[in-house]
């Protein structure tokens, strides 16, 4: 064997051991393939899961509650779900080992989204009006709590409750002043329906008094602590994922078109410019990155979720959310 020869295969024997090295990790989502996902696929394509010596497969869920049971069950060891169906789940299922490690949300999505010609701009603006509401809905779960901060009354709203499938066509037709929903989602649906921009209200409840947070990575308890470097690995690829997104959403978004080709670009690149601006970048995030939590709120929220849901047991903060596994601040910040 010559030295090239060997040198070459001594290369290609490295390049096979460093791809045996990586550690496949699957990842499920709490919904389908769009934007507001694009910044995982583009944690995949730009490198940053291979740097964490990470093989992430990604897999589309049917809901908010979709991941829960399966990154409990250690189906899969990671998640992305909404921290309020976390905390019921585990208030029904004491001791399950599934746990929140990042905040993605920070502010969730839930809103009320109008139109202002039909006289719908802020929360007051309901008395006297038609609010259409799926039952199942998450923002209509929410909207007690919203209706307690704003001092709303609500025999003077008419509550419509509508299908998915018919939500935005009623707004859109008029036949409802305002429905619930998620932010970014509702409003590009009324959009894509011919509904003019500058006649479309978004009412975020976090801007009203809403102190709950949303989506965030979950983690399968017992395999972060018996893998703790690869959950901080992984965490450290996701912000570096969505600092890429929110530097380039369009490029972003490409990666998850790759996906999903039958997503409309251009849409997509829109809802995720909406849900990085409401809901990722807040304020709170711009100042002490992605990921963390504030005590004080998060005692809040929970206060604020006894409005609307009865728990079996007494709310534990430190078993819904730990920062045990997030990578450093500087690591975190998205600017």
């Amino acid at each position: 064997m010559t030295v090239r020869t060997l040198v070459t295969s001594t290369a290609f024997a490295l390049v096979a051991t460093a791809a045996l090295a990586e550690t496949d990790l699957p990842f499920a989502l709490d919904w389908k393939f769009e934007g507001p996902s694009a910044p995982y696929f583009a944690a995949i394509d730009n490198g940053h899961f291979a740097a964490a010596d990470l093989s992430v497969e990604i897999s589309a869920g049917q809901g908010s509650l979709d991941a829960i049971p399966k990154v409990a069950t250690g189906a899969f060891p990671v998640g992305f779900a909404d921290i309020n169906s976390l905390i019921k789940f585990l208030d029904q299922n004491e001791g399950a080992p599934v746990t929140a490690v990042m905040m993605i949300y920070d502010a969730p999505p839930f809103a009320i989204v109008g139109r202002k010609s039909l006289g719908v701009e802020a929360p007051k603006d309901l008395e006297g009006h038609v609010l259409g509401a799926p039952p199942p809905d998450g923002a209509w779960a929410q909207f007690p709590i919203f209706a307690t901060e704003n001092d709303l009354d609500m025999d003077a709203i008419t509550v419509e409750p509508v299908g998915f499938p018919t939500r935005e066509p009623m707004l859109a037709e008029g036949e409802v002043d305002a429905v619930t929903g998620f932010s970014f989602s509702s409003y590009l649906n009324l959009v894509r329906l011919g509904v003019p921009e500058d006649d479309i209200s978004t009412i975020l409840m976090s801007d009203y008094g809403l102190d709950l947070y949303g989506n965030a990575i979950i983690v399968n308890t017992d395999y972060a602590e018996a893998n703790p470097e690869i959950i901080t690995g992984f965490l450290t690829a996701i912000a570096a994922g969505w600092k890429d997104a929110i530097a380039d959403p369009a490029a972003a978004v490409d990666s998850m078109i790759e996906r999903n080709p039958a997503s409309d670009a251009e849409l997509e690149t829109r809802r995720l410019e909406l849900a990085i601006e409401a809901n990722v970048a807040t304020d709170y995030v711009m100042e002490n990155g992605l990921g963390d939590i504030d005590d004080d709120r998060f005692a809040s929220a929970l206060e604020q979720m006894k409005m609307v849901y009865e728990f079996n047991n007494e709310p534990d903060a430190s078993a819904y959310f730990t920062d045990a596994y997030l990578p450093d601040a500087s690591v975190r910040m998205l600017k």
